[in-house]
């Protein structure tokens, strides 16, 4: 279903946004649109919007599938600007979900299991976010897939991930429950990665309610949001396995001829299912089998 703006959607379709879980796929270019709108639609959400340039085309049968929403994501405040406009409009309680396009989102049992049914067992253990980590994937071979996306061919990092504490506003203390993680391909190419760029959390799941803003480093003015638990035992997390970093790395000038291979002895090929993130400590299952 197409729409004239996000302004024009959020107006027709306030009744979508009351439960969810409602997907934001923000296009940035003309790489795996289909495959990562269809990932998002398989994985169970309700409501999938694709905010992406008018330029860029979507297969017949996605089209009626997903909301089209006009949408320029070259700049970055835009895309934060849009998901607190959505929260904003959002009925609080309901579940709001955001990623780019070639990014996959993975969670516990994903295989048999909705992200409906998982969110609504999150809700019953009282939280209102959840911990994504953001797992680089890289094609093995960049001499026949030079912009380093290969759906067939994907690479992980098996080891390497680590987190630091998290300091509160003024820098003297760490928030309780709140840690910056790092690892992947921004860890090990950090060179040619921004500070403020090189962690891997991200609290992409969430329920909107009143005065919720995401900032630009991709947390919450809520605290309680940002944590990775509840203070009585561990939660569920997800994983959001994306080819955004090497793909920018590789359209990079200052980055692209000085990377030949984003493989090394920790690589892996990646299995596309839950299990594997499992079983690498990557996501985490909490009280829910």
């Amino acid at each position: 279903m197409m729409h004239s703006s996000l302004d024009d959607f959020l107006k027709q379709h306030k009744a979508l946004l009351v439960t969810g879980p409602v997907a934001l796929i923000f296009v940035e270019d003309d790489v795996e649109i289909a495959s990562t709108l269809r990932h998002h639609l398989q994985s169970g959400f309700t409501t999938v919007v694709a905010l992406m340039p008018d330029a860029f085309d979507l297969p017949r049968d996605i089209k009626s599938k997903v909301h089209r929403v006009p949408f320029d994501c070259s700049a970055p405040e835009h895309v934060f600007a849009a998901i607190n406009q959505v929260i904003r409009a959002a009925t609080p309680g309901c579940w709001l979900y955001y990623c780019y396009n070639t990014e996959y989102l993975f969670f516990p049992f994903c295989e048999t299991r909705t992200v409906t049914e998982m969110l609504t067992f999150h809700r019953e253990e009282r939280r209102a976010a959840m911990l994504t980590y953001v797992i680089d994937l890289y094609a093995g071979d960049l001499t026949q897939h030079p912009n380093a996306v290969s759906l067939e061919t994907a690479y992980l990092d098996k080891s390497g991930y680590y987190a630091q504490s998290r300091n509160n506003a003024q820098g003297n203390a760490p928030r309780e429950r709140q840690l910056d993680f790092f690892g992947g391909v921004r860890w090990r190419q950090e060179e040619h990665i921004p500070p403020d760029s090189r962690k891997i959390d991200r609290i992409s799941l969430f329920q909107a309610k009143g005065g919720l803003v995401l900032n630009a480093n991709h947390t919450f003015n809520a605290q309680e949001y940002n944590t990775y638990a509840c203070p009585w035992h561990h939660n569920l997390t997800a994983a959001i396995c994306s080819f955004r970093t090497a793909k920018a790395l590789k359209r990079n000038p200052g980055s692209n001829f000085t990377i030949n291979s984003f493989r090394w002895h920790n690589s892996t090929p990646f299995e596309w299912h839950s299990r594997q993130l499992l079983d690498l400590g990557l996501i985490e299952p909490g009280q829910w089998f």
